[in-house]
C-alpha cells in the first residue's frame, strides 16, 4: 500500500517537539549536539507520532525491528566469510605445515640497539674520511704560496657548469673565451650516484655572481686541486662513499667524483655558502635580531633593497638558530606577530618574509629605539633560544647617531653581542658612525649599494662568527650531522657530515694566528643507505623504524615522503607531524631528544595508508640514542608483530643442486597454473641482486621466474629469508584454493572474487579472471586493506575509491566490488601472530539488492510483506525505499551500500556528499569523531605571478617630469635605479620571484605547500540509537546501530521532505591550508635541544678587521656614459661580484 503523501510544510500529528535528552536510553549526545536541536524519544512514544489514527499507513520501524535487521546483516556477512574467507581452514593449513617454518621473536631492545650500532658504524666511516680531508686541506693551504699574477690559463680544472655555458651563446665566459683552462671529461652512468660520474677528476662549481678569473678564485682553485688525490684515496678505503665536497668561504665548491652540474632553466643561484650543511658547519648556533630603518629618508628603491636583503639574510639561518625582525624610526616594533626570538625554521621564516614586504618608510631615524629593542630581545631569558652567538644586524641608509650610551648600558665591557651594520643604497651620508658601531661591538660593516651586492654581503658575517671556532683549534674540530635535505646533484634525500677547515697560516714570524675559516668539508650519506640497515620485513606491515634529531625532525620514518623539495631548504618534518600527535608521543620525543633509552606501550591513533581512515591501535615504542651523533633511533611494533614466521624448507624441498624452478610449490607461481589455482601477485621486493624491477607486476613476475631458472634457493646473491618465505606462502595459499575456494560457487553468494595476502609477499586472487579488476597494491605491506585488517578485529569493509568508481551504467558488467577482509590470527603455543589476511570481493549491485531484503519485513525469501487496507505496518528498506533511506556506512564515513538505486554510483563517496543533513546528525550524536591534521609534505601547483608584464618586477619607474628634471638626473636615486636596471637584466626576478623559480629547478612546476586533512572515525557510541533531526515540519527520524564484528554503521532514516533545513556540510576532502597559526604556535614551542658545542667567544680574537667600506657620490659622467650604453643597445657587463676581505688572501 502506498505511503500517504506528505508535502513540505504540512503539519504532522503529535505534540510540539522541543530539544531534550532521551532519558534512560543509551548514551547521551556528545558535545557536538549543542550545534543543533535534537528530540530524542523512546521508541514506544514514536509510534503515535508516525501514523495518523484510523487510516492505513506505514510507520517508522521500531527499534527492536531495526536491531533484528542488523542481526540478519551481521549473520549474512559472517556466514559468507566463514564459508569463503577460509580463516579457520588457513589456520589448519599453517599447523599442518608446521615443519616448514619457525616462529622467530622480535626483541625490541636488542633490535633497536643493533640497528643504532650499525648506523653508528656507517657514519663513523664517513667521519674518518672527513677528518682526513680536513687535515689535508689545512696542510695544502698552509703550504700554498699566494700568486698575485696568476692567470686563468695557468689553472686546469673541470668546470662543472662548462657544458651548460657552452650551450648558451650569451654566456659571459663564452664571450671571454675563457674555456681554454677547462677540461672536457667523459662520464659513465653510476646507479649509486644516480648520475654520470668520472672517478679520475674532481669538479668545480663557482656561483654565477662570482668572477672566475679573479685572483682570489684562481688561487683557491690552485691549492684545492691537491684535494683530488685525497678524495680518491678515501674512496679506495671506503667504496661506499658518495659525494665528497669542499665548500670554500670564497664560494668555490670542489666535489668528487666529477659530474656535470645540474644546469637550471633560468639563473643558477646556487652558492655553497648558503647550503644548510655549510651554514651548520661554519658557525655555532645564532640568536639574531634584525632591525630595519624605515624612516622617511629611506627612498622607495632603498627600502626595496632592504626588504630583499632581510629575506636573503634569513636564508643564511638554520633550524638551530633563533631570530626576530623589527623595523624602527622613532619607535621600534616587530614586523610580524612574533614578539620574541623564534626558531628560524622554514615556516617562521616565511612569516617574516611576508611581513617584511609590508614595511613602509616614514618618520625620523631613531637608532636608539632600534638597538634598545634588539638588546631587550636578546636579554629575554624566559624563552627558548640558541644561547650561543648573539648578534644584531642593522640595515639603514645612514645616520649620525652612534648610540654609544646604548652600547655602554647593554653590551660593554664584555661585548657579548656582535653588531653588524649594513649601509643600503647609494647616498652621500657619512658612514663613519655605522663603521664605528660595528667595530666597537666585535662586528663588521658592509655596504649594499645595489642588487648584485646583496647575496655576498648578507652571508659574509659568517666569516666573523667563525673566528672563535678557528681560534679554538682542535676543540672545535667536531663533526656535526645535518638535518635531512635534498641533494643538489640528484642523490635524493641525504644527511651530511660536516667539519670546518681552518686557515693555519700566519702573516709573519711571531704574528697572531690567522682566524679565518677556509670553508667546510662535507660527505653525504643517502637516507636509502641508512634504511638498508633497518629490518625490512620481519617487523610486519605496521612495524617500522624511525630516527629523529635534536630538533625532533625525522631522519627516518615511513611517512617521510616529501612530494617536492627545494634544495635551498632542509626537509624538516617533525616527529609529531609525521604521526598523529598525542601526549604519549610528546613524552617519547622529549626522551629521545635528551638522548635517553626507553620503552613504552601506548594506545594511539594511526592514519591509514590511503589517508582516508583513522584506527585506534596499540603500539610498543622502544628507543635508544645513536652514539657519536645527534640522532636517536626508535622502533615501533604492534603487539601482534612480536613474532614472525621464517621459512625453514627441508633438504628434500631445497635440493641445493637444482634451481628453484624445480620446486613443487614454485609451480604455482607460473602463469600456466593461474586458471586452476588463481592469479598470483608477488610483492616487488629485492629477492635477489640481479632481479630486474618493474612497476608492472606481470613483467616483474616474468623477470622473477627467469631468474629462478638460474639460481638455487640458498644462492648467496639472493635474500634467503624473503625468497624462502615467498615459496612457503605460495604453497600455503595454493592449499587454501584446494581445500576451500575451488569447490565453491562464488555466484551463489554474489561474490566477484576471493583472495588471500601474506606477510611473505603473496597475493592470490581467485578466480583468475578477477585479477583483471584487481587494483590493490601487489605489496601487501603497502596495501591499505592489509594493514587495516591487521589493526582491526572482525571484518573490514573497503568500498571502491570514488575517483576510480565506474559509472552506474557499467555496474551491469559486475566490475565494481566491495572488499571485505579479515586478519588470520595464528596461535602456536603461547605465541600469537597474524601472518595473513583473507577476504572476499562483493558484487556491489547484487549485494545492494540483498541488503534491501535483509533489512525488510519479509517472512519468505520471495514474498515481500504487504500491508492490509486497515492495518498499521512498519516501513522497511525494500518496500518503502521511496520514503525510507537505508545505508551501510563504514568507519571513515564512506558509503558502502544503499537501498536507493540512484546512490549506487556514489558508493565510496564520503556520506556528507550524499546526505549532508544525516551525516551531520550522526557526527553531532557522537557516532563519528573528527580528526584534523596537516600534511606539510604536499605539492601544489604554482601560483600565477601577480605581475605579468615584461619589465623587471619591483623597479621604480620615473615619470616624464622626472626625466625633465636635472636634479633628478644627478640624484642618488638615479644612480641606484640605473644599477638596478643593469642587474635587473640578469637578476630580474630577485626582488619578488620565488627562489626555486629563479633557480629554474624542475620543482618549479609544483611547490611545497600545506594541506589540511580531515578524517572521521567511530566515536563513543556503540549501542542502538534513535533520534530526530529537528527541523520543524521538515524533521527526520533516524536510527543508527553499529554492526558487530565489522567496521560498519547501519543507518535507517526518513528521506528528507524538503531542503529548507539543509545543514552545513561536513568536509572530508583534503584542502589547501596555511597550516596552524604560526603566531600561536610560537607561544608554545615544541621541545628541542641545540648542538652541545658552542664557540662564540675567544679572548685572543682580533676584532680590528671590521669593515672599511667607503661611500662615494654619484658621478654625472658615469651616469651619462651608462645612459649612452643603454641607448646604443650595447650589452652591459656586470661588475665582478667577489668581495673579499683584505685578510682573505690565502
Amino acid at each position: 500500500m502506498a505511503v500517504p503523501a506528505r508535502t513540505c510544510g504540512a503539519s504532522r500529528p503529535g505534540p510540539a517537539r522541543t530539544a531534550r535528552p532521551w532519558p534512560g536510553r543509551g548514551p547521551q549526545p556528545g558535545p557536538g549536539a549543542r550545534r543543533s536541536l535534537w528530540l530524542l524519544l523512546p521508541p514506544l512514544l514514536l509510534l503515535p507520532l508516525l501514523a495518523a489514527p484510523g487510516s492505513s499507513a506505514y510507520s517508522f520501524p521500531q527499534q527492536h525491528t531495526m536491531q533484528h535487521w542488523a542481526r540478519r546483516l551481521e549473520q549474512e556477512v559472517d556466514g559468507v566469510m566463514q564459508i569463503f574467507g577460509g580463516v579457520q581452514q588457513l589456520r589448519e593449513i599453517y599447523k599442518d605445515n608446521r615443519n616448514l617454518f619457525e616462529v622467530q621473536e622480535n626483541e625490541p631492545q636488542k633490535l633497536v640497539e643493533k640497528v643504532a650500532g650499525d648506523i653508528e658504524s656507517l657514519l663513523d666511516r664517513k667521519v674518518q674520511a672527513l677528518k682526513r680531508l680536513a687535515d689535508a686541506a689545512e696542510n695544502f693551504q698552509k703550504a700554498h704560496r699566494w700568486q698575485d699574477n696568476i692567470k686563468e690559463e695557468d689553472i686546469l680544472y673541470y668546470d662543472a657548469k662548462a657544458d651548460a655555458e657552452l650551450d648558451d651563446p650569451e654566456s659571459e665566459d663564452v664571450e671571454r673565451g675563457s674555456k681554454a683552462s677547462t677540461l672536457r671529461l667523459d662520464f659513465i652512468e653510476d646507479p649509486n650516484f644516480k648520475n654520470k660520474v668520472n672517478y679520475s677528476y674532481t669538479a668545480v662549481q663557482i656561483p654565477t655572481d662570482i668572477y672566475k678569473g679573479s685572483t682570489v678564485i684562481l688561487n683557491e682553485l690552485n691549492w684545492t686541486e691537491a684535494l683530488e688525490n685525497v678524495f680518491m684515496e678515501n674512496r679506495r678505503q671506503d667504496p661506499t662513499l658518495l659525494w665528497q665536497v669542499f665548500g670554500s668561504a670564497t664560494g668555490v665548491t670542489r666535489y668528487y667524483p666529477a659530474t656535470p652540474w645540474r644546469a637550471p632553466k633560468k639563473i643558477d643561484l646556487y652558492d655553497v655558502r648558503r647550503r644548510p650543511w655549510y651554514i651548520q658547519g661554519a658557525s655555532s648556533p645564532k640568536d639574531m635580531v634584525i632591525i630595519v630603518d624605515v624612516s622617511g629618508s629611506v627612498s622607495g628603491l632603498t627600502l626595496k633593497l632592504m626588504k630583499t636583503s632581510v629575506c636573503e639574510m634569513l636564508d643564511t639561518l638554520s633550524d638551530d638558530d633563533y631570530v626576530n625582525v623589527a623595523s624602527f624610526n622613532e619607535k621600534a616594533q616587530p614586523v610580524s606577530c612574533f614578539t620574541h626570538l623564534v626558531q628560524a625554521n622554514v615556516r617562521n621564516k616565511k612569516v617574516f618574509k611576508e611581513a617584511v614586504q609590508g614595511m613602509v618608510a616614514k618618520g625620523t631615524t631613531g637608532y636608539k629605539a632600534g638597538f634598545e629593542y634588539a638588546f631587550d630581545q636578546l636579554q629575554n631569558s624566559n624563552i627558548t633560544r640558541a644561547n650561543c652567538n648573539k648578534m644584531i644586524m642593522m640595515f639603514t641608509d645612514g645616520g649620525e647617531d652612534r648610540v654609544q650610551d646604548v652600547f655602554e648600558k647593554y653590551n660593554w665591557p664584555n661585548r657579548t653581542v656582535r653588531v653588524f651594520t649594513f649601509s643600503v643604497g647609494q647616498h652621500n651620508y657619512d658612514v663613519t658612525p655605522l663603521q664605528w658601531m660595528a667595530c666597537a661591538n666585535k662586528g663588521y660593516y658592509f655596504e649594499i649599494p645595489s642588487i648584485g651586492a646583496i647575496r655576498i654581503n648578507t652571508q659574509e658575517y659568517l666569516d666573523v662568527l667563525g673566528r672563535p671556532m678557528v681560534l679554538a683549534g682542535k676543540e672545535a674540530k667536531q663533526v656535526q650531522w645535518t638535518n635531512v635535505y635534498e641533494d643538489a646533484l640528484g642523490l635524493g634525500l641525504v644527511v651530511t657530515g660536516t667539519l670546518p677547515v681552518f686557515n693555519l697560516t700566519q702573516d709573519g714570524p711571531g704574528e697572531k694566528k690567522n682566524q679565518l675559516i677556509l670553508g667546510v668539508m662535507g660527505i653525504d650519506v643517502a637516507l636509502n643507505d641508512i634504511k638498508r640497515l633497518t629490518p625490512n620485513y620481519t617487523l610486519g606491515a605496521n612495524g617500522y623504524v624511525f630516527a629523529i634529531d635534536l630538533n625532533g625532525y625525522v631522519l627516518l620514518h615511513p611517512n617521510l615522503k616529501p612530494q617536492t623539495t627545494n634544495f635551498r631548504e632542509p626537509v624538516t618534518l617533525d616527529f609529531l607531524d609525521a604521526e598523529l600527535e598525542d601526549e604519549n608521543k610528546e613524552e617519547i620525543r622529549r626522551s629521545m631528544i635528551d638522548g635517553n633509552k626507553g620503552h613504552k606501550q601506548i594506545r594511539t591513533l594511526v592514519k591509514s595508508l590511503d589517508e582516508r581512515y583513522i584506527d585506534e591501535v596499540i603500539r610498543n615504542y622502544t628507543w635508544v640514542p645513536i652514539r657519536s651523533t645527534n640522532y636517536s633511533l626508535g622502533l615501533v611494533l604492534p603487539p601482534y608483530s612480536t613474532f614472525y614466521l621464517q621459512a625453514n624448507l627441508s633438504d628434500q624441498i631445497l635440493q641445493v643442486k637444482l634451481p628453484i624452478s624445480k620446486l613443487k610449490d614454485f609451480e604455482f607461481l607460473l602463469p600456466s597454473s593461474f586458471e586452476s589455482e588463481g592469479h598470483v601477485f608477488i610483492a616487488p621486493r629485492e629477492y635477489c641482486k640481479d632481479l630486474n624491477t618493474s612497476d608492472n607486476n606481470t613483467e616483474f613476475l616474468k623477470n622473477f621466474i627467469e631468474l629462478m631458472e638460474k639460481v638455487t634457493p640458498d644462492s648467496k646473491q639472493c635474500n634467503n629469508f624473503l625468497l624462502h618465505n615467498l615459496i612457503l606462502d605460495t604453497g600455503i595459499t595454493q592449499q587454501l584454493v584446494e581445500r576451500v575456494w575451488r569447490d565453491q560457487d562464488l555466484n551463489t553468494y554474489s561474490l566477484l572474487a576471493v583472495f588471500a595476502a601474506t606477510d611473505g609477499g603473496i597475493t592470490r586472487v581467485f578466480p583468475n579472471k578477477a585479477a583483471e579488476d584487481w587494483t590493490e597494491n601487489p605489496e601487501p605491506f603497502n596495501a591499505s586493506f592489509y594493514r587495516r585488517s591487521l589493526d582491526n578485529h572482525g571484518y573490514v569493509f573497503k568500498p571502491p575509491h570514488q575517483d576510480t568508481l565506474l559509472r552506474p551504467l557499467e555496474l551491469e558488467n559486475d566490475t565494481v566490488g566491495i572488499l571485505v577482509s579479515t586478519a588470520v590470527e595464528l596461535s602456536l603455543g603461547r605465541r600469537t601472530l597474524r601472518p595473513a589476511v583473507v577476504g572476499v570481493k562483493l558484487d556491489l549491485e547484487a549485494w545492494a539488492e540483498k541488503f534491501k531484503v535483509l533489512a525488510s519485513n519479509r517472512t519468505h525469501q520471495d514474498q515481500p510483506q504487504k500491508c492490509g487496507p486497515s492495518s498499521h505496518c512498519e516501513m522497511d528498506c525494500e518496500v518503502n525505499n521511496e520514503d525510507l533511506l537505508c545505508v551501510l556506512i563504514d568507519d571513515g564515513g564512506f558509503l558502502v551500500l544503499s537501498n536507493q538505486n540512484h546512490q549506487w554510483d556514489q558508493v565510496g563517496r564520503f556520506f556528507s556528499e550524499v546526505d549532508a543533513n544525516l551525516m551531520l546528525a550522526l557526527y553531532n550524536n557522537s557516532f563519528y569523531t573528527r580528526k584534523e591534521s596537516y600534511d606539510y609534505q604536499a605539492a601544489c601547483a604554482p601560483q600565477p605571478p601577480g605581475n605579468l608584464g615584461a619589465a623587471p618586477r619591483g623597479v621604480f619607474v620615473p615619470t616624464i617630469a622626472d626625466f625633465l628634471n636635472l636634479a633628478w638626473w644627478t640624484s642618488a636615486a638615479t644612480w641606484s635605479l640605473f644599477q638596478q636596471l643593469l642587474y635587473g637584466l640578469i637578476y630580474h626576478s630577485w626582488f619578488q620571484a620565488d627562489a626555486a623559480e629563479a633557480e629554474g629547478s624542475p620543482e618549479t612546476r609544483e611547490s611545497s605547500c600545506v594541506m589540511k586533512q580531515t578524517q572521521y572515525y567511530f566515536g563513543s557510541v556503540n549501542a542502538s540509537y534513535n533520534a530526530i533531526i529537528d527541523c520543524g515540519n521538515c524533521s527526520r527520524l533516524f536510527h543508527a546501530q553499529r554492526l558487530t564484528n565489522t567496521n560498519l554503521l547501519f543507518v535507517v532514516a526518513e528521506k528528507p521532505l524538503c531542503s529548507q533545513c539543509e545543514a552545513g556540510r561536513l568536509l572530508q576532502k583534503e584542502t589547501h591550508s596555511d597550516g596552524p597559526e604560526q603566531c600561536e604556535l610560537v607561544q608554545r614551542p615544541r621541545y628541542r635541544r641545540g648542538p652541545h658545542i658552542c664557540f662564540d667567544y675567544n679572548a685572543t680574537e682580533d676584532t680590528s678587521d671590521c669593515g672599511r667600506g667607503a661611500s662615494f657620490p654619484p658621478s654625472l659622467g658615469v651616469l651619462v656614459s651608462l645612459q649612452l650604453l643603454l641607448l646604443l643597445g650595447l650589452p652591459p657587463r656586470p661588475q665582478p661580484q667577489v668581495q673579499v676581505h683584505a685578510s682573505r688572501r690565502l
